[in-house]
């Protein structure tokens, strides 16, 4: 909004024949927020937590810096599998390293807005696409991408070191 002041009388006759008022901020939260104490997770209590998570975040390198994809993922076997396609980078990534597959991290977080209370997660470990063609077919029952291009590929990460926080009142 323009202070009054600052208003030529051009744009004060422009801002007043405007049909649509600018949008109001956001209400403020009740009151300051006192600061939130960071609880640290177990390996078990994160996974757990990441199990029920519906979106997560796969970062990976691409060029030789860091990429971030969200994408919803299915826990199995203490791996998460998220689907992809097959000219994806990162499945071509862990195509290409073969056996010892790439390393990556994957994040997902429950966070409120408005009362900062939640908890986050990070994974990081070793992505391998998945080659078994039954394995691939149960994925694609049991995991639905969001973007409408198709996911014809899949690949899991296995987590060599799980962190995570709960943030509490």
């Amino acid at each position: 909004m323009i202070h009054p002041r600052h208003q030529s009388p051009r744009t004060s006759a422009r801002t007043a024949r405007s049909p649509r008022a600018a949008p109001s901020p956001p209400p403020a939260p009740p009151g300051p927020l006192t600061p939130r104490h960071t609880v640290e997770l177990t390996a078990p209590q994160a996974m757990a937590l990441l199990a029920g998570a519906p979106l997560g975040r796969i970062v990976f390198t691409r060029r030789a810096l860091p990429a971030i994809r969200p994408v919803n993922h299915l826990l199995d076997g203490g791996r998460i599998v998220i689907r992809t396609h097959r000219d994806s980078e990162l499945f071509h990534q862990a195509r290409q390293h073969g056996g010892q597959g790439v390393v990556v991290a994957y994040q997902a977080d429950d966070i409120d807005p408005l009362t900062h209370l939640g908890w986050s997660v990070v994974a990081t470990g070793y992505c391998h696409p998945v080659t078994d063609p039954e394995a691939l077919l149960r994925y694609q029952r049991l995991i639905r991408p969001w973007p409408d291009r198709p996911m014809e590929a899949a690949v899991r990460i296995s987590p060599d070191l799980v962190t995570g926080v709960r943030l509490t009142a």
